[in-house]
């Protein structure tokens, strides 16, 4: 199973309005290693919700609903649906992730304007074990 990592502008979409929508459409992706990410999505993976801009931070955790397909609102970019699974106890903000070593790899470390990223295994579980939850 894979892991993932999705970020958005909470000016745009939060984790709180997807907790009370129940499920959305994870549309707008236009840079093309995201959208490949988008495309490698498979249903039941598990992924972050990541905060960005304002005290960003790992904040929830979701699940793939549905593999990609078409963006509505642009046919040529891939779309995935999610729904939520549960707010992480803790926040991890972005200083602690970058300042724990095991997580020097990470792509949300390396690549950092990536809007859609896979998470390795090793990381998945440091990255819950910080948040306050079971893997």
């Amino acid at each position: 199973m894979a892991y993932w990592l999705l970020k958005a502008e909470p000016e745009d979409y939060s984790f709180d309005q997807l907790l009370a929508d129940g499920a959305t459409e994870w549309t707008g992706v236009r840079n093309y290693q995201a959208a490949k990410n988008l495309k490698s999505m498979k249903a039941h993976e598990k992924a972050f919700f990541y905060r960005s801009v304002v005290k960003p931070a790992i904040v929830g955790l979701m699940e793939i609903a549905e593999p990609w397909f078409p963006d509505p609102t642009d046919p040529r970019w891939p779309a995935v649906r999610v729904v939520p699974l549960c707010r992480l106890p803790r926040e991890i903000p972005l200083a602690a992730i970058k300042a724990e070593p095991r997580l020097a790899d990470l792509p949300l470390v390396r690549q950092p304007r990536l809007s859609v990223v896979p998470v390795q295994d090793p990381h998945w579980q440091i990255l819950c074990a910080m948040g306050g939850i079971e893997p």
